[in-house]
């Protein structure tokens, strides 16, 4: 077992100590021997700190709340595995995720990253929203697998080379660091690759208003990324949901011509509506024979999902053009591991 190779899990935490517990004992768990645990804990409130000392893992701590990406960047700093395995804390993995992943990478030399899939429920049940959320999450990363351009860094092994040649993740990033990163991977040379060999359950979000506020965000920031590069997403944000997210803005945007105009006007709503629910019709067939009772809310806080990145989408190509910061956002990339100060403990 000591030719193969070790693996450091970095994972970064912002006031999880609710889920922490769970994807450290889903560590310890791990039928993959050869590993080291490094909690970097970004500044939390809570007893985040307390709660990952309690078990025999590294626990560091960031000087300044600096987001995702910077504590990913410190852990690796101190991390001494030939694999990186970034685990966000509200992730449980299941029991051979992470000799999956190893065994993935020893499989194919062009692999410079391997991705998981989230489990279709959630890690803790907390409401309809969140069940919702995890089954959307569910079939969006198994209908992707295979080769993509995303990274998902929640559950991703990384070969430490590949790390060192692209970079760090962009401290300057706090919502768009995986996409970003994706991008700088694929340009690198390597493949990155989804796959539900690797799988574990998420605590997503379990309010509508911070999920959709979320995706928001997430959907304007994407707009300065794919201009400015002139390439999309592989894999994973395919244009059925492109059309999906733009139809169910423009029914909204819609009504109100359609009341003024009056007549057949009046159609034009619930037409994009239909166009917008056929666009993830293989999602609702999904949850229809996974979920059936659960399939009017499925339909209505996917609507809502869709709504709120496609207002994202459009306020952020109005602040591309309005905007030179805003275009330049990621013109510059970070080039190497800086020192850093932080705390650390065992």
């Amino acid at each position: 077992m000591n030719d193969r190779p070790f693996v450091s899990v970095i994972i970064p935490n912002y006031n999880y100590s609710r889920s922490l517990p769970l994807c450290l004992r889903a560590l310890a768990e791990q039928s993959y021997p050869r590993m080291e645990v490094i909690v970097v804990d970004d500044c939390s409130s809570d007893d985040s700190v307390e709660v990952a000392r309690a078990h025999d893992v590294t626990v560091l701590s960031t000087e300044r709340n600096s987001g995702c990406a910077g504590a990913r960047n410190l852990g690796v700093r101190h991390a001494a595995g030939e694999i990186y395995f970034f685990l966000d804390s509200d992730v449980a993995l299941d029991r051979d995720a992470v000799r999956n992943a190893v065994e993935a990478l020893e499989g194919d030399p062009r692999i410079g990253a391997v991705c998981g899939v989230y489990e279709a429920e959630p890690l803790i049940r907390d409401s309809l929203v969140e069940e919702c959320r995890s089954l959307q999450a569910h079939y969006w990363r198994c209908s992707s697998e295979g080769e993509v351009s995303f990274l998902f860094p929640s559950l991703c092994a990384m070969r430490a080379t590949a790390f060192h040649d692209v970079g760090p993740f962009n401290p300057r990033l706090r919502e768009t660091e995986e996409i970003d990163y994706g991008q700088r991977l694929t340009r690198a040379g390597y493949a990155v690759h989804l796959t539900a060999a690797v799988r574990g359950s998420h605590d997503d979000d379990h309010l509508l208003w911070p999920l959709l506020r979320k995706v928001f965000v997430r959907g304007r920031l994407r707009v300065p990324l794919y201009a400015g590069r002139r390439r999309f997403a592989q894999g994973f944000e395919t244009a059925p949901r492109a059309w999906a997210c733009a139809s169910a803005l423009l029914a909204v945007l819609t009504c109100l011509p359609a009341a003024v105009i009056g007549g057949f006007g009046w159609l034009v709503p619930p037409a994009l509506f239909a166009v917008s629910l056929l666009c993830d019709a293989g999602m609702y067939r999904f949850v229809a024979g996974r979920r059936p009772r659960l399939l009017v809310s499925f339909v209505a806080v996917q609507f809502l999902f869709n709504l709120s990145v496609g207002a994202g989408i459009a306020i952020g190509v109005l602040q591309w053009t309005a905007s030179a910061g805003f275009r330049s956002l990621y013109d510059t990339e970070p080039a190497g591991l800086a020192p850093a100060g932080e705390k650390g403990s065992r």
